[in-house]
């Protein structure tokens, strides 16, 4: 469908006209054809003709299909998307391409899960007299029976052992001959005495020296190895992680679309990955226009701060977006012409110009570079004059599909456009899941509705769908004061937006929340009463 030809959705029971003349204004403070060339706080108005063109009248989609339509664009695009591999410390927060499976068993070998002794067979144990046994060492001679080795957490365990036994459930003692303890019957008496965990016996004869201090036999034979006894019962395996544990090599460790996490990054690196396949991050491309818009110091004389500029481009990374640059373009048609055909991003974002305006060019833009409009316009408050279009192919890249997403000029109706339309089309491009198999409000970054009660009432548009910032308080929903087209302090103190229906919201009634992509306020921020305009 070309930009001459109106998006074909025939309207529902709850379908209003949507122009100026044929609807009245709701609340909020928007007429029915409310427009958007502007970034700051003028209200949306509507064009000559109420639609994109002077005199050509066009029909909003429904707001539930304009996500459906985004998402499907998306979905499109997708096709033909290669993976990309990444070194591991530069995949933190992409999306795994595919299934990650072991590269080895993890364990690799059986290892210690304690500091202590490994031992074989029942004791008590004869000690061998070599090192410990470490972590990243070698492991030691195979244990015979009745033999122990000190051993370190993660260390291999030799072959022959049966259990680890941890240092704080053991004890030694100097084992003697036969001829010993016939020379010195209270010997005997000594090693049967019950020792601290591996300390010598204090206890001895006036006289005698302690056991590690007790001089050299006169003879060789008189002494033989320590003896390691348990002080409580040991269970074959005990302690020991045996190999293949936790997964065995070529075992699905992930499947794809998880997103790359600390916790993923440490899975990968222990199972043998040095870099993983990741999906690319849709690019993506801010174009700011309005010739009315300041970057810093204070409004004055007719000119406002950009609001947009700076907001769009972190919003639009939380929503998995590789942000390749935010140019502010003015109301330059030329300019925005040249921009818009130029650009190397899989998304194009622009502020405001999306209305029948004097200087709202991006209807003209769209049409002179032979894109196709998916929407244009859209059945929600604040934002209705919001539009998704399919860009021409690039010929160096006949495979790179483009999109382009207009916002409209005041601040919340262009996070109304956001939510509306680039993130599902951005939630597409990377897989990260339906609402279906999501979930209600599981997505952390595409804002995905579910459905919690409102503590107030709500007023409603007559024939649209409302987007209203919410804080979560006891269960419920409080709406927030500052909602309207223009501002931004309602959804700067929000958790949300509540999807309120037409014709409003009664106290109790459940809405569709939609999460924003960061953690919520956690009751940082009052409610805040209503304000609309």
């Amino acid at each position: 469908m070309s930009l001459k030809e109106p998006v074909p959705v025939a309207p529902g029971p709850t379908d209003g006209p949507s122009g100026p003349a044929e609807e009245p204004a709701g609340p909020t403070g928007e007429s029915a054809g409310s427009g958007g060339g502007l970034s700051g706080p003028a209200a949306e108005s509507a064009g000559p003709g109420g639609g994109p063109k002077a005199g050509h009248a066009h029909r909003a989609t429904g707001w539930p299909e304009a996500r459906a339509a985004a998402r499907r664009a998306g979905e499109a695009a997708r096709t033909g998307r290669e993976p990309l591999a990444l070194p591991l410390g530069r995949a933190l927060g992409q999306v795994l391409a595919g299934p990650l499976p072991a590269l080895a068993d993890l364990p690799s070998f059986d290892t210690s899960a304690m500091d202590g002794w490994a031992v074989a067979g029942p004791g008590p144990w004869r000690v061998r007299e070599e090192a410990a046994v470490l972590a990243g060492h070698a492991p030691a001679a195979a244990l015979a029976a009745g033999e122990a080795v000190r051993i370190a957490t993660g260390a291999p365990v030799p072959p022959g052992t049966t259990a680890v036994l941890r240092s704080e459930h053991s004890r030694t003692e100097q084992a003697r001959t036969e001829q010993a303890r016939a020379a010195d019957p209270s010997a005997e008496h000594l090693s049967a005495e019950r020792l601290p965990p591996e300390q010598p016996s204090a206890e001895h004869s006036p006289g005698k020296h302690p056991p590690a201090e007790r001089p050299a036999p006169a003879h060789p034979g008189r002494a033989s190895r320590p003896l390691l006894h348990a002080l409580r019962e040991v269970v074959d395996g005990q302690d020991i992680r045996p190999r293949g544990q936790e997964c065995r090599s070529g075992d699905e460790l992930l499947p794809a679309g998880v997103p790359v996490t600390p916790a993923v990054l440490g899975l990968a690196a222990a199972a043998g990955y040095d870099e993983l396949l990741v999906r690319p991050r849709p690019r993506v491309e801010i174009l700011v226009l309005g010739d009315e818009l300041l970057t810093s110091g204070l409004p004055h004389e007719g000119l406002i701060r950009d609001a947009l500029g700076p907001m769009l481009g972190p919003w639009l990374a939380a929503l998995g977006a590789d942000v390749l640059a935010t140019r502010r373009i003015g109301d330059d048609a030329e300019a925005l012409y040249a921009a818009v055909t130029g650009s190397t991003a899989d998304l194009v974002v622009t502020t405001g110009g999306t209305a029948a305006g004097p200087v709202d060019h991006v209807h003209r833009v769209l049409d002179k570079a032979g894109a196709t409009l998916l929407v244009d316009g859209v059945k929600v408050r604040p934002g209705h004059p919001m539009l998704l279009a399919h860009l021409g192919t690039d010929p160096a890249r006949p495979f790179h599909v483009r999109h382009l997403v207009g916002l409209p000029g005041n601040p919340l109706a262009a996070v109304s456009g956001l939510l509306t339309l680039a993130a599902p089309l951005l939630a597409a491009l990377t897989e990260t899941g339906t609402p279906e198999e999501d979930g209600a409000g599981s997505g952390p970054r595409t804002p995905v509705p579910y459905r919690v009660p409102v503590r107030d009432e709500v007023h409603g548009h007559p024939h649209d769908t409302r987007l209203v910032p919410v804080v979560r308080r006891g269960g419920s929903a409080v709406p927030l004061r500052y909602n309207g087209p223009a501002m931004l302090r309602g959804i700067a103190a929000a958790d949300g937006l509540a999807v309120v229906p037409p014709g409003g919201a009664r106290p109790g009634q459940e809405l569709d929340v939609l999460d924003l992509p960061w953690p919520p306020t956690a009751g940082a921020v009052p409610a805040q009463g209503a304000c609309f305009t």
